[in-house]
């Protein structure tokens, strides 16, 4: 292993320790929820904002196990450009849940600068902040190049590793004596527990390495990090994904042995035709996305009578054959047999639909197949 390799592992938390969850009621795996925070034609970014604190607080009344949010720029439809500050924001309407990014997209930011925003997360949330990372920028080529003000993406996605690596360091306050970094600290960060009558804080986000093929795979596997895999926009790199994540696996302070989660489209609804209803309001918004002309996620209406042509429906029908989607029960057998299927240790939801209602029914629904008991409810 190399000393960059040391370096990315850190300390961490331990094993079970805020990353493994326990399955509710009679699911197979833990179940979380990854929300975009979309934001529906007739409708705002505030609104969208507003739902998200719905879902986010009956996942946690319901017994999911985390919620995460996930960067994506320039998109009319999706209201989480700004992860950290849509989580500090959900910090304050939690107290159970786990939060993070499903991913902070690293290429796009300095690592000081991540390392300090969820240090603050941390203060505001106490063990139960992750930190999810990635290497696409997600959005196009141009909206990366004005984030990063360059224009070299390509090499920014090359240096992942060495950016990892100076994130953890900023985490741990471990940069050796003679480092051009080691007297900058990240506060709030471990620094303050060195200083003059500080005292230790226990927690840290613990590392998340998200995917959709084989590079985040097998760095998560080496390092002996947890790893997220989109299934729900990669599902045929799924499983490659996760058995060179599982076969380059490494005993490491965080895990002791590999801790998989996959992100599932799933939408469930009372009959098999309003949920087909609903997801083919996320089918029409993918594809304008693949075509250049994203906007807000289009009402079930506009959908129903949008006439695809015969390219857009082959797009159509590929991409919802891996959405898990009609009634409760179905829903539940297919998030059943993808469990199975991939061995996933976790399944995050994502629920695509135009309609935060619709949404917020999806995650009840699938809880009550579930049997979670509701955990009482806040006011």
């Amino acid at each position: 292993m190399s000393g960059e390799d040391e370096e990315i592992r850190g300390s961490g938390e331990t094993a079970g320790d805020g990353i493994r969850g326990t399955a509710p009621g009679t699911a197979p795996v833990p179940l979380s929820v990854l929300d975009l925070v979309t934001v529906g034609a007739g409708s705002t970014a505030s609104a969208a904002v507003r739902t998200a604190v719905d879902i986010a607080r009956t996942a946690e009344r319901r017994g999911f196990h985390r919620y995460w949010v996930a960067e994506h720029h320039s998109m009319p439809g999706v209201a989480s450009s700004s992860p950290a500050v849509l989580l500090a924001h959900l910090a304050a309407h939690t107290t159970r849940i786990r939060l993070g990014s499903g991913g902070v997209m690293l290429p796009n930011h300095a690592p000081l600068v991540i390392a300090e925003q969820f240090g603050t997360l941390e203060a505001m949330a106490p063990g139960r902040v992750d930190l999810g990372l990635g290497r696409a920028p997600g959005t196009d080529g141009a909206t990366a190049a004005a984030l990063r003000r360059t224009e070299r993406l390509h090499e920014g996605a090359d240096e992942f590793p060495q950016q990892l690596a100076e994130l953890t360091r900023f985490l741990d306050d471990s940069f050796p004596d003679g480092h051009p970094y080691a007297k900058i600290h990240a506060v709030p960060g471990p620094v303050q527990a060195t200083s003059q009558g500080g005292v230790q804080d226990p927690h840290r986000p613990p590392l998340w390495l998200l995917g959709s093929s084989g590079f985040s795979a097998r760095l998560a596997g080496s390092l002996g990090l947890p790893f997220a895999f989109a299934h729900h926009f990669s599902a045929a790199n799924t499983l490659p994904a996760l058995d060179l994540y599982r076969a380059s696996f490494r005993p490491s302070e965080v895990l002791a042995e590999p801790y998989a989660l996959i992100g599932v489209a799933a939408l469930a609804a009372e009959s098999e035709q309003e949920a087909r209803r609903q997801v083919m309001t996320g089918a029409l918004s993918m594809v304008r996305l693949r075509t250049g002309r994203p906007g807000l996620v289009p009402s079930p209406e506009e959908a129903e009578a949008y006439r695809f042509n015969e390219l857009e429906r082959g797009f159509v029908d590929s991409w919802l054959g891996n959405v898990v989607h009609g009634t409760p029960d179905a829903v539940r057998q297919g998030l059943d047999d993808l469990a199975k299927r991939t061995g996933a240790d976790e399944l995050m939801i994502t629920a695509n639909a135009h309609g935060g209602a619709a949404r917020l029914r999806s995650y009840e629904l699938i809880a009550d197949a579930y049997g979670l008991p509701a955990q009482g409810v806040r006011t």
